[in-house]
């Protein structure tokens, strides 16, 4: 209004329609995640899981080093951030060089640390950035990696001194593929999680062949790594007694007693993939001209560590390990079964042929496994220890493949036998009314009636036919199960909005003013009036030129 010199609301007053909205401001539900650059952001993701991940290690070297005898920390504390540098490169399997060899062995339980970090970060990286379809998630997982292979292969150069020497080569390629599959995996799993989409939906998205050969795999090297476990736990209990001697020699004491525990489960997964290799037949090496098989043993002085004492003694294997030739094919089995059961064959012959192909797969990822746990542990004698990769694939793709292939095609025949079984039989027609003029009887010709196409009996069902209506029966219930549980889920989210308004009302009814409880308290019958004063026309000053 012309003359006017203030706004005012005082208690008492009529309400001021024409004030606008006070803008609320935006929770982390409600924020817009599409503002961030998914690469500018991948930097920062990555950023953060090797710092996080720098910051454990040194946690844990500074612990290590006050509790072993040392100098001043001054004197030795670029000493202390290299080593917690090089043990960061060892938990990404980044081998290094010493004077006399290499050290090529390392934990391969430590990659759980950047790993798990890293799988973090990929779930922050798609609750930050817009990632429209499932088939964008390389975009994050590229984001993730790159950066990251950057840092390690930076942090490769910044640890080397005269002595030590790790591979920056390996560091970069080894960061990357750790960064891409971790930081992938977090993010399809949250991108999953917002659009609400099971982990059976999305492989179901894969074709049906490629899907079967995943599951059977996948089960096959899970059933492997089972029974390695389960080997590796009996020869320890076995040689227990000669563990904790080991131990009670080396008198790590309290701090170091722990430290001793935490390497030994970082080596256990390495422990695990020799029990296989065991298992398989080609067995494994501890050092130059030594054998750990099922064909005998032989060995040399070892190292003082707790875990050697599973070993056998030099001379014939333990006849109750032998038991473990059979976990191959056992795996094979269970692999073969899983194969045919994601995706029946219709023609018999090529189930044994995609059963061998499930242990062809198997034995790759069997001898990448043997390549990774193995290694170099020095100079001189123990530059051989660990398995030898060729053989172990090898042989894993024939024992899995055959037993595979056998236990495929018996699933599948018992597939094909249950559709049979469960066809409905075709009726029979009936015996035709013919005239009486009609001669008939042991002799003579016999006489069909030529029927109409109306009254033609419906053709009986193929067992393709069959095979393509049971896969859609799969389909339909698979698609139900999934309603099902979205229908329950959108049930809870309503119920937890039901309780979160109710508990909001209970507030207000108390006398609180909603979620805002820090704001000044109102009386609920109190209004709100605005007064304008005005001056009069010859009070008002003239604008000055």
């Amino acid at each position: 209004m012309p003359g006017s010199i203030s706004r005012v609301s005082t208690p008492g007053s009529p309400p001021d329609r024409g004030r606008a909205p006070e803008r609320t401001r935006p929770t982390s539900d409600t924020a817009p995640g599409g503002s961030r650059p998914i690469y500018a952001t991948g930097g920062i993701a990555a950023a953060t899981a090797a710092g996080s991940g720098l910051a454990l290690i040194v946690t844990l070297t500074i612990i290590g080093w006050v509790a072993a005898p040392h100098d001043t920390f001054g004197e030795e504390i670029v000493d202390l951030l290299q080593g917690a540098v090089l043990a960061w490169l060892v938990g990404h399997h980044v081998s290094f060089a010493i004077p006399d060899g290499q050290i090529g062995l390392l934990p391969l339980g430590l990659l759980l640390i950047p790993g798990l970090l890293l799988y973090r970060s990929g779930r922050w990286l798609a609750r930050a950035c817009e990632i429209a379809r499932l088939r964008h998630v390389y975009r994050a997982a590229l984001a993730i990696a790159g950066p990251y292979a950057a840092i390690a292969g930076t942090l490769a150069l910044v640890a080397r001194t005269d002595a030590i020497e790790p591979s920056m080569p390996r560091a970069l390629v080894m960061g990357f593929v750790i960064a891409f599959l971790a930081g992938g995996l977090g993010a399809l799993r949250q991108l999953m999680r917002d659009k609400g989409v099971p982990v059976r939906d999305l492989l179901a998205l894969m074709p049906a062949r490629s899907r079967s050969l995943l599951v059977g795999m996948l089960a096959s090297t899970s059933g492997l790594l089972l029974g390695g476990l389960l080997l590796f736990v009996v020869a320890l209990a076995v040689s227990l007694p000669e563990a904790v001697e080991t131990t009670r020699l080396l008198s790590p004491g309290v701090v170091g007693g722990v430290l001793l525990v935490v390497i030994q489960l970082a080596y256990l997964p390495n422990a695990v993939v020799f029990a296989v290799c065991y298992a398989l037949g080609p067995g494994f090496a501890v050092g130059e001209l030594t054998v750990v098989a099922p064909t005998g043993v032989s060995l040399g002085q070892l190292p003082l560590f707790p875990m050697l004492a599973a070993l056998p003694d030099n001379g014939a294997a333990p006849a109750l390990s032998l038991v473990s030739l059979a976990l191959p094919f056992v795996a094979g089995g269970v692999g073969g079964v899983l194969t045919q059961r994601s995706a029946p064959d219709v023609v018999r012959e090529a189930a044994p042929l995609w059963g061998f192909v499930c242990g062809v797969t198997t034995g790759l990822l069997c001898a990448a496994l043997a390549e990774l746990a193995g290694g170099s542990l020095g100079a001189q004698r123990l530059t051989e220890v660990g398995p030898s990769a060729w053989q172990v694939g090898l042989v894993a793709a024939l024992e899995v493949g055959v037993a595979a292939a056998i236990a495929a095609w018996v699933a599948n025949w018992w597939y094909s036998r249950r559709l049979r079984l469960s066809a409905p039989e075709p009726e029979r027609p009936a015996a035709p009314d013919l005239p009486p003029d009609v001669p008939v009887g042991e002799g003579l010709a016999t006489v069909t009636p030529l029927r109409t196409r109306e009254d033609e009996v419906p053709a009986e069902p193929t067992l393709a036919e069959r095979h393509v209506e049971a896969s859609s029966a799969r389909e339909r219930a698979r698609a139900e199960r999934a309603a099902a549980r979205a229908a329950r889920a959108e049930a809870r989210r309503e119920r937890r909005a039901a309780r979160r308004e109710a508990r909001r009302e209970a507030g207000r009814g108390a006398g609180r003013a909603g979620p805002l409880w820090w704001r000044r308290r109102r009386d609920a019958e109190e209004e709100m009036y605005g007064i304008t004063y005005e001056a009069a026309p010859d009070e008002v000053e003239a604008p000055k030129n």
